[in-house]
């Protein structure tokens, strides 16, 4: 099961704005929005189709909390499986969000392309989110453009997607991507919120959300091998949730999200292999709410960090605390696969050489080996797929 849950916390400051003095905002500012005019009847005002950054993300989280529902979160590597993406939010009637890890940065660049300093990775990610710029509008739906985990080795990496963001920023008023994890989760608590809210001060001066670890999801993805995790590191504290809290809420302009363990394992296992305790949600949204005594029951957002192979139940428990998002990756990875495996055998005769199938041994078939064929055919299985995962997620027909 590739899980791991994540606490959207927002920093009682004003909401990506930058350069804003640091103080809470009123309810009439965060209610302004509601004048603007509405693209999608169930959503507010400032979600627009396209690419959503910034106070519109913020707008949209609260709302997926509020109604009930959580997002698809989807690592991508390359244009198919981001295509795919977005094609299965608009027939699932509801928003997106496509992840970007180094690894899937480096892939899309091209295997070939010199990596040095992480400069594939980092120009594959930047490449790819200008083409969901582009072409995400063309949709229908809200697109969430969200970088996965990054240890402290890999922060020449985020360094990289920063300089993007700024450079991206200057011309257009807003950011490249609209999150970005860092997974700190293997240092002490203390030095991983002290570096996170370093890059906390950097990401709210570019109207970007900080999605940060405590704690250790277990398995093996993408490079990050916690394979032989000690058992005890899968779970984490409410109190470490709120001492992150209270030291990136002093960040001017924050918002952020915390992945918190509650023994999620990356991958797919049969039953019983892996113990959730995803009442951990419950208890530490108790914890926080009597800590801030705002009277507020669920203050923080939750992110179910994966969740491939995760049970219907888990999943809706999860969003009875407030899970906002969860993280898909086995499953679609095998639903692609799936699909360009049954292209092959329904085709198999017509694929065996350029001439020759059983219609006829001077018959072509171009039109069967063709990339593209085998490659939608993978795209649309992993839209069903999507389409699925939306559903156990309760997030069909949730914008208009």
């Amino acid at each position: 099961m590739k899980l791991s849950t994540a606490f959207l916390l927002l920093a009682p400051a004003a909401g990506f704005a930058p350069g804003a003095s640091y103080s809470r905002p009123s309810a009439l500012q965060m209610s302004s929005t509601e004048t603007e005019t509405k693209a999608f009847a169930k959503l507010p005002a400032s979600v627009k189709p396209g690419v959503v950054t910034g106070k519109a993300l913020v707008d949209l989280l609260n709302h997926a909390k509020e109604a009930g529902f959580a997002i698809p979160g989807v690592n991508v590597v390359g244009t198919n499986s981001i295509n795919s993406c977005m094609e299965a939010a608009a027939k699932y009637g509801g928003p997106i969000m496509v992840t970007f890890s180094k690894g899937g940065g480096q892939f899309i660049a091209g295997k070939a392309a010199d990596n040095t300093d992480d400069q594939a990775s980092i120009a594959g990610c930047v490449a790819a989110a200008k083409h969901v710029h582009e072409v995400a509008a063309l949709y229908g739906v809200p697109v969430v453009l969200h970088t996965d985990h990054c240890q402290k080795a890999w922060l020449p990496w985020m360094d990289g997607l920063i300089a993007a963001n700024e450079e991206y920023y200057k011309i257009n008023g807003k950011p490249l991507f609209s999150s970005h994890m860092l997974d700190l989760s293997e240092e002490p608590l203390e030095e991983n919120i002290a570096i996170c809210k370093e890059y906390m001060e950097k990401f709210a001066k570019l109207d970007i959300l900080l999605e940060f670890e405590l704690g250790v999801t277990g398995g093996e993805e993408d490079g990050v091998d916690n394979t032989d995790i000690d058992s005890a590191r899968l779970y984490t504290q409410p109190e470490e949730v709120y001492y992150a809290y209270e030291q990136l809420s002093q960040v001017p302009n924050a918002a952020f999200t915390c992945a918190a363990s509650f023994g999620n394992v990356h991958g797919v296992y049969a039953p019983g292999n892996v113990e959730l305790k995803p009442v951990i949600l419950h208890n530490t949204q108790k914890y926080i709410s009597e800590k801030l005594g705002n009277g507020d029951d669920k203050p923080m957002k939750f992110v179910f960090h994966g969740g491939s192979g995760s049970s219907v139940e888990d999943i809706r428990y999860a969003i009875e605390a407030g899970v906002i998002k969860m993280n898909i990756d086995t499953d679609t990875q095998w639903a692609f696969w799936d699909g360009v495996r049954g292209y092959e055998a329904k085709y198999h005769d017509y694929l065996q050489g350029q001439i020759g199938n059983p219609e006829g041994d001077d018959k072509p078939n171009k039109k069967y080996y063709d990339p593209r064929m085998s490659l939608r055919a993978g795209e649309e299985s992993m839209a069903e797929r999507l389409c699925q995962a939306a559903d156990d997620l309760l997030c069909t027909n949730v914008l208009n």
